[in-house]
């Protein structure tokens, strides 16, 4: 570990690294196979799933960013949460997992488990009475999603991570929403990091992959030699685009942030609001962890339209600058409808239990000129507010 700052290591990392031809920047190595120096001597590349210059460079970059001791780059972020579920979790193992995740995630556990790869239980896990009973069951592995997607609900890592430990259980948190720039889950206690790195560490929405970062070498390793098991690694291309967009994360969180707060405050006057989750509102329930865990409160916005799906519908429909569109953390600003779209995945009984209502609508909040996003929302809003 450097006592680099971290905007530092997401710009400097790889940097002046290629001793052939002296490049800044480092070269991208599309090769899938690499040769043997001679028979019997197996080099540090044999072939590009199993290891890869690009991919390591931002695997390394990263692992640094949230403190881990390893990381593999998947192709996608619901790859890492699988291996991670491949590599450690047996068809007599429990997952206790948000029952508000997303819904990739809620698909996934909720899938595998009823193919009896493994056991799942979904809870809320900002109740401590469901979490004391979940624990009670002895589980090997706490999927935590914090701030939660797409409702912003906030769990108090440390906490979580300290009860978990008393029990043996290992604790993994998708830190999707903010990014190692706002919260590092791995100083509080995690076992695991997850990434989308689709989404801010790449944050151009022009790439898709994931990361599993391990707190520890041996927990590093294993996964390592599981992801070239089940072939779950992430593309060099892909690594070397991700690994562009990581060297501005910094800059372009704190404008991302900038822009949400101007929003937030717009829609607070809002008369077709209805409930806004955001934990920077002091009356949120997760507002004093999110300020104690957080570096900042993130990009990510959901409301609630007070009027009915026709004013929604019309509403989404005359937006301009936000584009309705899934996924989050790219450059531009994005809507999206969870009950119909992220969290389609889910049952109507789920998404209810949850909290999702079908009146939710998640705001992604790019780079933008603030000015021009509430001026595209207001003109939207009063096109709604004609529908009866």
């Amino acid at each position: 570990m450097s006592d680099k700052k971290l905007a530092t290591v997401a710009v400097r990392t790889g940097i002046e690294s290629d001793t052939q031809y002296n490049a800044v920047v480092p070269p991208l190595y599309l090769t899938s196979t690499y040769s043997f120096s001679q028979l019997g001597e197996v080099p540090q590349y044999d072939y590009s799933r199993s290891g890869n210059p690009t991919r390591n460079t931002l695997a390394d970059a990263l692992a640094e960013l949230e403190g881990g001791a390893g990381a593999v780059v998947t192709n996608c972020g619901t790859a890492a949460i699988n291996l991670l579920a491949s590599a450690l979790i047996g068809p007599e193992d429990l997952i206790i997992a948000p029952h508000d995740c997303y819904g990739g995630t809620y698909r996934l556990f909720n899938t595998r488990a009823a193919k009896g790869d493994f056991k799942v239980r979904f809870i809320d896990q900002t109740d401590p009475a469901a979490v004391a009973e979940a624990l009670a069951l002895q589980p090997k592995l706490i999927w935590v999603e914090t701030p939660s997607n797409p409702l912003l609900r906030i769990v108090d890592v440390a906490e979580l991570c300290a009860t978990a430990k008393q029990t043996g259980a290992l604790v993994a948190v998708d830190n999707t929403f903010l990014s190692p720039i706002l919260q590092q889950p791995i100083a509080l206690g995690a076992d695991f990091v997850v990434h989308s790195t689709t989404k801010y560490i790449n944050g151009h929405s022009d790439v898709v992959g994931g990361v599993l970062i391990s707190k520890t070498e041996e927990h590093a390793e294993e996964i390592a030699w599981w992801a070239n098991c089940i072939g779950a690694t992430g593309a060099p291309f892909d690594a070397y685009m991700t690994l562009r967009g990581l060297r501005t994360l910094a800059p372009r969180m704190r404008m991302h942030e900038e822009n949400s707060r101007q929003i937030l405050a717009y829609l607070q006057q809002q008369p077709l609001v209805g409930n806004i989750y955001h934990p920077s509102q002091p009356e949120h329930p997760g507002h004093a962890i999110a300020l104690k865990q957080q570096k900042g409160f993130g990009a990510m916005l959901s409301f609630e339209m007070a009027g009915g799906m026709a004013q929604l519908e019309v509403f989404v429909k005359e937006l301009n600058c936000f584009s309705l569109a899934e996924s989050l953390g790219g450059t531009e600003s994005l809507i999206c409808h969870p009950a119909s779209m992220t969290h389609r995945a889910m049952s109507d009984e789920a998404q209810a239990e949850a909290g999702l209502k079908p009146s939710l609508l998640r705001l992604s909040v790019g780079l933008e000129d603030p000015e021009d996003l509430i001026a595209d929302l207001e003109q939207a809003f009063n096109k709604a507010s004609e529908v009866a």
